[in-house]
């Protein structure tokens, strides 16, 4: 089994899961056909399509616990019965992860199944899933999950992510921004307009929390798929070859959202292609 904690020079990163979701191939991938995933079976169920984890991460930096992303969140009466979600909250209490233990929240941006945990339904109103959190996310995706035209690609950011404002708990980054002196928020744009990537920096060596810039290892070698939740395809492609070629160049140790769990691994060059590389035990 993988291990589901690393450590990048003073900083120890732990992967937790809200459980899955799963699409047919060609349907999250659109202009992708059967034909084009063959090479890349391996990332497909038995049934032809894509599992994809519902990673969060918790960072451990400078005395600080960072929870990295908050899931899809807890069943609804609109969704299907025995939904394979909704798994966070006790996925953390099995390691020892209090709520009160976070003293951040930061979302890689604002769509449903990466900030589900964020808020609590309490009477009338809602109240912090994690209480003595501040609450991180980008200027941009803020004001997108606002604006009508795209709202529905916000559909649960009136119940998980507004409220966040008047209970005094919100706070926005612009561009680049320093979170503490070993984590960094990077722009990572096209999935939404205000993606960001977690960059660790301890003791000379690095790792990224992707987020949503890539959802399956297949991206890794071809880039230039989009899938349909990618809000402006074009940058999204742009963005994920820039990454990449960084990624595999500086040797870079990534934490991917939606790869299989723990969702730590590498991108490696092989016979002139990139190559996703889990991390073993």
């Amino acid at each position: 089994m993988p291990n589901s904690t690393v450590r990048v020079g003073n900083v120890e990163i732990t992967s937790f899961s809200d459980g899955y979701l799963e699409f047919d191939a060609c349907n999250f991938f659109p202009q992708v056909t059967d034909a084009q995933w063959h090479p890349h079976e391996e990332h497909l169920t038995g049934e032809g399509k894509v599992r994809f984890n519902l990673a969060s991460y918790v960072v451990r930096t400078a005395g600080r616990t960072v929870l990295v992303d908050t899931g899809l969140g807890p069943p609804t009466a609109d969704d299907a019965p025995n939904s394979p979600w909704g798994e966070l909250l006790a996925s953390l209490a099995a390691r020892g992860v209090r709520p009160q233990d976070v003293d951040m929240v930061v979302m890689t941006h604002l769509h449903r199944d990466h900030v589900g945990w964020n808020l609590q339904k309490q009477g009338s109103g809602f109240s912090p899933t994690f209480p003595k959190a501040r609450y991180w996310m980008s200027r941009k995706d803020w004001e997108a999950s606002h604006r009508i035209e795209v709202r529905q690609r916000f559909p649960n950011a009136p119940s998980c992510v507004w409220p966040l404002e008047s209970l005094g708990l919100m706070e926005l980054m612009d561009g680049e921004h320093a979170l503490t002196p070993e984590l960094t928020a990077v722009p990572t744009p096209g999935h939404t307009p205000g993606h960001m990537s977690i960059l660790v920096t301890s003791q000379g060596q690095k790792a990224l929390i992707l987020g949503d810039a890539a959802h399956s290892p297949a991206q890794v070698q071809e880039t230039d798929w989009v899938s349909r939740a990618d809000m402006d395809s074009n940058q999204a492609r742009d963005t994920r070859r820039a990454l990449m070629e960084r990624l595999e160049r500086e040797g870079i140790l990534v934490a991917a959202g939606h790869f299989p769990a723990p969702g730590f691994g590498k991108i490696l060059l092989l016979n002139g292609r990139r190559y996703w590389q889990g991390l073993a035990a």
